[in-house]
């Protein structure tokens, strides 16, 4: 019975790392850092700058070496596979650096990415990748003429041009515009209630706490607490280390959505 309950929980979990350790020079990024994310959770990884954050999620990714420690997706040990390899195991990884092909459309940039993930998508699918996002109507328009946000979106677009199981988004509201800020965490959400997992890093508090299942506070490469979006926002150290007196100042949490 034991057994059984043990491995209907793995099955639960979409994400993991155990003692990942990542080191630049002699110091240490990150320090043996155990989290595990279930299938359709929001985790918010919240810290301040410095913290870790997108060091984790690149590890996560397959973007930065491992000192020590381990990442599993679905329970596979993926410690040694590229990003390309996670991509088609079905991780999406929106980085916090820009990373559309500028010379190439919106078009081009969600089909270029779902051909790198072994499944190409038709020309219906990549626009309503867009249309999600906003995009629908900048569809030949070159990454290198949209906005900010609407490069942003581009990218999560892209990450979504594939229905991703994991997806790990550094920043998704960064530069985005209070509507298009709206759209992402609707998109999120949703991805997240279909049984997405998702996780997220952003400076944007209020908003990432809005979608959050789960929060937790990343201090010094380790992890201080993990909390429900409620907790975090209450707990001493939130307030202490991280928010000071503005986290006082977040708006209460939204009510709870019908399921």
């Amino acid at each position: 019975m034991a057994e059984a309950e043990n491995d209907e929980r793995a099955a639960e979990v979409a994400i993991s790392c155990e003692g990942v350790t990542v080191t630049g020079g002699a110091r240490k990024i990150l320090r043996g850092i155990d989290l595990s994310c279930e299938r359709g959770e929001v985790v918010g990884v919240l810290g301040p700058s410095g913290a870790g954050k997108s060091t984790l999620f690149r590890a996560l990714a397959g973007e930065t070496p491992l000192a020590s420690g381990k990442v599993l997706l679905d329970s596979v040990d993926v410690t040694r596979e590229p990003l390309y390899r996670r991509a088609q195991r079905g991780l999406s990884y929106m980085p916090q650096s820009p990373s559309v092909l500028f010379d190439l459309t919106v078009r081009e940039n969600l089909d270029a990415f779902a051909r790198v993930t072994g499944k190409p998508k038709s020309a219906s699918e990549l626009t309503d990748a867009a249309e999600r996002v906003g995009l629908g109507e900048r569809l030949d328009v070159r990454a290198g003429a949209l906005s900010g946000g609407e490069r942003r979106r581009l990218e999560l677009a892209r990450a979504v041009t594939r229905p991703p199981k994991v997806i790990v988004c550094d920043e998704p509201f960064a530069g985005v515009d209070p509507e298009g800020a709206e759209r992402v965490g609707r998109l999120l959400a949703g991805l997240a209630r279909d049984g997405v997992t998702v996780l997220l890093a952003d400076h944007h508090v209020a908003e990432a706490l809005t979608i959050c299942t789960r929060a937790v506070l990343l201090l010094d490469g380790a992890i201080a607490i993990s909390a429900t979006p409620s907790e975090f926002r209450e707990h001493e150290l939130v307030k202490g280390r991280y928010l000071g007196n503005w986290g006082r100042s977040l708006p209460p949490p939204p009510p709870p959505q019908p399921t």
